[in-house]
Order: structure tokens, then sequence, then C-alpha cells
């Protein structure tokens, strides 16, 4: 009974946690482009992201243009109709003309020792900028100014406590699926019936009467 009880709740259990962990993948920070907050060799969670879901701050895991050519992540700094611009040193990087306020950056610094930029984000796009100003191949230095299609954005970064639980659920459950499977083929086991060995008969109750010798069929 208690195997049939885990096995029901390790299957519900397992599909529950393991269907909405299909939504996201892990990859490993490749660069120090986004430090502090993502250090080179840093497991992180991508939900899958439309482009209608894709939002200014999101870290976004994407496919970059030349020079970098290769999967990379960085944070959306602006989107389709936004104008980003920077700056002088110790200035801060404005999207439509307000400044932004930063507290995830490397050192505080918001330039990098990059030359200025102003870029209209056109539609269907998105601008992106490294935490590490000073170490993040981005928006700045990519060809065809600078933006990236926001169809080229494989997901977006989960720093919530949900992918891991999603991960814990799947393993509590996976354990749960298979102890209520040792316990029902233990069952199943013990409950089989045993076969005698050959010339072994059960024993004769105490009390009752001698059972009488084989009458032979033929004749002497």
């Amino acid at each position: 009974m208690a195997g049939s009880v885990l096995l029901a709740l390790g299957l519900l259990g397992t599909t529950g946690t393991l269907v909405p962990l299909m939504g996201y993948s892990v990859r490993a920070a490749s660069g120090d482009s986004m430090t502090p907050g993502h250090a080179q060799g840093d497991l992180v969670f991508f939900e899958e992201a439309g482009p209608d879901e894709v939002r200014r701050g999101d870290i976004v895991l994407f496919r970059a243009p030349a020079p970098a050519g290769q999967e990379t992540m960085e944070r959306v700094m602006g989107v389709g109709g936004d104008t980003v611009a920077c700056c002088g040193s110790g200035e801060r990087v404005t999207v439509n003309g307000k400044p932004l306020r930063e507290p995830y950056l490397r050192d505080g610094d918001a330039v990098g020792g990059a030359p200025p930029y102003d870029v209209k984000v056109p539609d269907g796009q998105v601008f992106l900028l490294g935490d590490n100003r000073m170490d993040s191949l981005d928006s700045r230095f990519f060809e065809g100014g600078g933006t990236v299609p926001v169809a080229a954005v494989k997901g977006r970064a989960d720093d919530t406590a949900v992918p891991m639980l999603l991960v814990a659920g799947v393993v509590v459950s996976g354990l749960a699926l298979l102890t209520g499977a040792g316990l029902g083929l233990s069952g199943w086991v013990a409950g089989r019936p045993r076969a005698r060995a050959a010339g072994q008969f059960p024993a004769r109750p105490p009390g009752a009467p001698p059972t009488a010798p084989a009458r032979p069929t033929g004749r002497q």
C-alpha cells in the first residue's frame, strides 16, 4: 500500500516539476562581462522568453553578432524606440534622456573607457551592455550599429529561487518514485507462492491417522 502511494506521488511530483523545468536552460558564464553579479564559471538559469517578453534591465542569453559571434549574456539597456547614450568619465548611461541608476556595475563604472555613443534602437532590436564595462564586448562594439535582433535572444536569466525549487522537486519526487517502485517490487516478490522442492510434502498435523501405503496395482 505504502509503495503504491509513494509511486503515485512520485509520478505526479516528477511530472509536475519536470514539465515547468523544461522551459529553462542552464549556462555557465563564459567571461567576466557580467561581474560582480555573475562571475566566470557561475551557472545561470535562463527562462525561455519570447520577443514581446524582453524588457529593459533583463540579463539575456543571445547569439552576439560580429566580432564576438558567440553565445553570450549581457543586460538589456534599451528596446525598440529607446535612445541609449553615454557619456564622459564619471557620468551615467541615459535612456531617453534620463540617467540610469546602476547599482550592479563593477566599481560603479558606467563608461568603461569606451568612446561616447548615442543610439536610437530600431523596432525589433535591443541594445545590450555588460555590467563590467571595462571588460565587456557588447553593443558598444558590435558591427551594424550595435543593436541585436530581439529574435536572437534565447532566454532571460532567472535569479529567483524558482528554478532551484523545481530542481529540488524533481529530485525529491524521483526519490519517492524509486522508493515506491522498490517497495512495490519487494511486496510482489514476497507475495509469490514458493515452489516446493522435489519430494517435499507438508508435515502431517499432530493426531492425524497414518497415511495408508499405496496399494500396488500390478500382480506379483
